[in-house]
C-alpha cells in the first residue's frame, strides 16, 4: 500500500495524533480505521433512502427532508427547555 501526504493545519494534526495515541493507535493507523468507517455523501443518501423506505413499508410514514428537519428542530426544542 502506498502512502499519501495530507496537508492539515498543526494543531488538528496534533489532535488527531492525542486521539489516536489514547485509542492506542498510531496516526497512520487511526486515519484508516477513520476512512474505513465514515461514509461518502452518496452511501449516505443511500443509506437515509433504504432507512425511508423501511419505515414507509412499517408503518406508511415517508418523511422529507424538510418535514423530517422541523420535526427533529420540535424535539430539540422539547429536549432542549427541561
Amino acid at each position: 500500500m502506498s502512502d499519501a501526504n495530507v496537508r492539515i493545519p498543526e494543531a488538528a494534526r496534533d489532535r488527531l495524533a492525542a486521539i489516536a495515541a489514547a485509542e492506542g493507535l498510531s496516526l497512520r493507523a487511526y486515519l484508516a480505521r477513520l476512512a474505513e468507517t465514515m461514509l461518502t455523501p452518496a452511501e449516505r443518501a443511500e443509506r437515509a433512502e433504504k432507512a425511508r423506505a423501511a419505515l414507509k413499508a412499517w408503518n406508511g410514514y415517508a418523511p422529507t427532508g424538510p418535514s423530517l428537519d422541523s420535526e427533529l428542530d420540535r424535539r430539540l426544542a422539547r429536549v432542549t427547555a427541561r
